[in-house]
């Protein structure tokens, strides 16, 4: 069924916008609360937590009143990781939990996405199965039936203790010096604690969310205030988390930054070196060829799946493995956690260094990277980003670029999944020609969108 709301990563859009406004919020949560309370087999709350926007007071309030007018129980954790609110989903016994985010985008922009019972996304037939509900006329439960509100209790607590555990316990993070960017988003309250209580000395940032500053100028998105910080503090190394907790980019002492590609392989070569099973890595078709060939020089297989942490999930079940991700940073570590989660994804670094007695750099010098860019063309509103990609001028300057490179690199052009934009990326040994042509490439991308835009 072809879908009308859910994305790669639930329901996303412009505050205001559709689908991201109050009446359709509303529904949504009636829809979702009748379906899922129809799959369960009894009645069972739902949680319901956010990041820091300052829509999210509206969304909740919007999604709580569907969900009670369905018959739905609703448990409220208020600002929390999204990874949180998977563990607390699965822990708690919820039917559901959904998370108000638009993870890295700016505060304008707001999202929805769902977690099963079990703390992973929501199966694609239970979306389309919301969707057709949404069609159907709003009826509101018997009063006797409607669902009830509560606070959820200790839930920070309790995630911050979760976080430790998948800490090695005969380790410890004393005598670091650690610089921790919250992005102003829903880590901000999380984070900080979970380092300083391992031992480290933490220099806590983009840590004053006023519903505003979410991602604005720091996070994983701007890792340049993370790296000033790491050197003018003298910090031993930085992590720049999210709006929403689950992407993490670190920053060596010397200010260099560590992708997801490179926090990948040093979890998975730190496993491999301490006799631990590495069956294999899922990367995405934007992951460094320096990844691939890295792994490889390991004995370990690496499998691209789509780009989205959707699509890292589904290659990890369809092999089996345990470890995949992103070079955004989604970083997803299976043996510890159902979904993605960034201060986890960190901590399994950090173990790394202290039981080898490496530096961050020492680590991430075991990958080098092939030069790549990627360039972001943003798209006017309106203008179909699968459009673009699709029209027959970008394509014939893609088979251009294809052939120049020889086969001895590689270019990715697709839509955003997640914003109005078109993603350009180009990898190749040479850095002067990657530019190049990544700058070529884009400017034919461009050109075209505003042709669009204007007709």
């Amino acid at each position: 069924m072809r879908r009308q709301y859910f994305g790669t990563d639930g329901i996303r859009g412009r505050m205001g916008d559709e689908p991201i406004t109050p009446e359709t919020v509303l529904k949504l949560g009636w829809a979702a609360g009748k379906i899922l309370l129809a799959a369960g087999d009894e009645r069972g709350s739902v949680l319901i937590g956010k990041d820091t926007r300052i829509s999210g007071y509206l969304l909740e309030s919007a999604l709580e009143a569907g969900l009670s007018a369905a018959g739905a129980d609703i448990r409220l954790i208020g600002p929390m990781p999204t990874p949180g609110i998977a563990y607390l989903t699965r822990t708690a016994r919820a039917q559901a939990g959904i998370v108000i985010s638009a993870s890295h985008n700016p505060y304008e922009d707001n999202g929805i996405k769902f977690f099963s019972s079990q703390g992973a996304k929501l199966p694609d037939d239970i979306e389309c199965a919301i969707e057709a509900m949404m069609r159907k006329p709003m009826r509101t439960v018997p009063s006797a039936e409607l669902g009830k509100v509560r606070r959820f209790a200790d839930a920070a607590g309790r995630y911050i203790e979760f976080c430790k555990s998948t800490f090695p316990y005969r380790l410890d993070l004393e005598g670091l010096k650690i610089v921790v960017d919250c992005a102003h988003g829903a880590a901000y309250q999380i984070a900080p604690h979970v380092f300083e209580e391992l031992g480290a000395a933490v220099i806590a940032i983009g840590n004053a969310p006023d519903g505003f500053n979410i991602n604005r100028d720091c996070g994983s998105t701007c890792p340049a205030t993370l790296q000033a910080a790491v050197l003018q503090h003298g910090a031993d190394l930085g992590i720049a988390l999210d709006g929403d907790g689950d992407r993490v980019i670190m920053v060596d002492h010397k200010g260099e930054i560590i992708d997801g590609d490179r926090i990948l392989y040093i979890i998975a070569a730190h496993r491999k070196e301490s006799g631990l099973p590495v069956p294999g890595v899922a990367g995405t078709l934007m992951s460094n060829v320096g990844l691939e060939q890295a792994l490889k020089r390991l004995g370990i297989p690496f499998g691209r799946a789509a780009v989205g942490d959707r699509h890292v999930m589904a290659l990890l079940g369809q092999q089996g493995w345990d470890l995949g991700g992103e070079a955004s940073g989604h970083v997803i570590c299976l043996d510890k956690s159902t979904t993605g989660d960034g201060v986890i994804a960190a901590l399994q670094v950090l173990a790394a260094l202290r039981a080898s007695e490496r530096t961050l750099r020492e680590w991430a010098q075991g990958m080098p990277l092939y030069p790549q860019t990627i360039v972001n063309v943003a798209l006017e509103r309106g203008v179909s980003a699968r459009a673009v990609v699709r029209a027959p001028k970008v394509l014939a300057i893609l088979h251009e670029v294809e052939s120049a490179l020889g086969g001895e690199g590689r270019v990715v052009l697709r839509p955003s999944g997640t914003e109005p934009v078109v993603r350009v990326m180009v990898e190749a040994a040479d850095p002067a020609t990657v530019s190049q042509l990544s700058a070529y490439l884009a400017a034919a991308v461009a050109k075209t969108a505003s042709g669009l835009a204007v007709a």
